[in-house]
């Protein structure tokens, strides 16, 4: 085999370096990466080994520069990095949040460079798009990210699509595909627009117009596997086809609304976030209120289809929240629940302060 040949084979089964690789979208891409024919080795990385044995694992935090070391890989080198090791939860401390998500992609990225990997995958979110009354319903991949840093770690997600904008100019060579999946589910994802259904009603505020598209993470997973083997590339969301409307939403969830007024249901959700008694800011409420659907033509353009439907995915949606009661993104127990599951609107959103602070005074905090 000529060397020419012997490249053009590498090329095709790639060594494949996957961040965040022992839970969540990680693990399971490291999973069916491993399992792969089209894939040569994967190297796995995170905090604490996972349990894909066929992998190569390496235990370190992605903002250590050593990582490098890691993707050079004893000579063999990496081809091509996916960095899944963000922190997206809702309870975590936002300047810890940053501090990982922000200078752990510019780490990984730089070090992608240094060690002479080809190509970095990113994963955002379509949530970069902002949720305004004026969007495009669906919006174009290439529609310009009109988001602002209101709701919660999209401020990240932004500053990791800057560094993505910015890679290829700072190290040339590297290439990088970013990846924006819309509403996710399933593999314990836990964030403000899961939360959203958990609720006893789900909040309509008066006059807006949401639309609603999921993403399955099996169906991430796939779109990922698809950049890495390079069938895809530059920017692109991935999701279920079409988006649902909001009555559309209450009829297959049973669950009926409870609409406010714009101006109490955003005061009300920034006075409870502000005294730090609910984790979701009052940015987190756009994303129900306008649209921000996104084609998905790329993908689509490349030969890759969704497996899962918008209704599938909500139904799996609601199966893995049977039991939880949420209001303004914070956990309710059962006492607080069946309060808000009796209580108007208002009382229901605004009372949940006056239920929190009580119990905080019992616990003497």
């Amino acid at each position: 085999m000529s060397s020419s040949e012997s490249n053009v084979r590498a090329a095709r089964t790639p060594t494949v370096a996957v961040t965040g690789a022992a839970s969540g979208v990680g693990a399971l891409l490291t999973e069916r990466l491993a399992a792969s024919e089209e894939i040569k080795r994967v190297i796995a990385l995170d905090e604490r080994r996972g349990e894909v044995s066929e992998a190569q694992w390496h235990t370190l935090d992605v903002r250590d520069p050593a990582i490098a070391d890691r993707l050079r890989n004893d000579g063999d080198p990496v081809d091509v990095v996916v960095h899944l090791a963000l922190d997206l939860d809702l309870e975590t401390d936002p300047t810890a949040r940053t501090a990982l998500n922000v200078r752990g992609t510019q780490t990984v990225l730089t070090a992608a460079a240094a060690a002479g990997v080809r190509r970095v995958v990113l994963c955002t979110s379509t949530m970069v798009y902002g949720a305004l009354p004026d969007n495009d319903v669906p919006l174009s991949e290439d529609a310009e990210l009109r988001a602002t840093a209101e709701a919660t770690a999209v401020g990240d997600l932004l500053e990791i699509e800057r560094l993505a904008r910015r890679a290829p100019r700072a190290h040339p060579g590297l290439n990088v595909t970013v990846v924006r999946p819309s509403v996710l589910v399933g593999a314990g994802m836990d964030t403000a627009l899961t939360r959203y259904f958990e609720s006893p009603r789900l909040l309509v505020v008066a006059d807006s117009r949401p639309c609603w598209q999921f993403c399955h993470v099996d169906d991430l997973v796939g779109a990922l596997e698809y950049a890495v083997l390079e069938k895809v590339d530059g920017e692109f969301a991935v999701g279920c086809d079409g988006w649902l409307e909001q009555e559309e939403v209450e009829e297959l969830t049973g669950i009926r609304r409870m609409e406010l007024p714009s101006a109490v249901a955003l005061g009300a959700a920034s006075r409870l976030h502000r005294l730090g008694l609910t984790p979701s800011p009052a940015g987190d409420l756009a994303y129900t209120m306008h649209p921000w659907v996104v084609s998905g033509s790329r993908l689509h353009d490349a030969g890759w289809r969704p497996r899962w439907t918008n209704e599938e995915v909500l139904a799996e949606l609601l199966e893995e929240v049977a039991g939880r009661h949420t209001l303004a993104g914070r956990r309710l127990g059962r006492t607080e629940a069946a309060t808000a599951a009796g209580a108007g609107a208002t009382v229901a959103l605004l009372g949940t302060a006056a239920l929190v602070r009580r119990a905080r005074k019992r616990r003497g905090l």
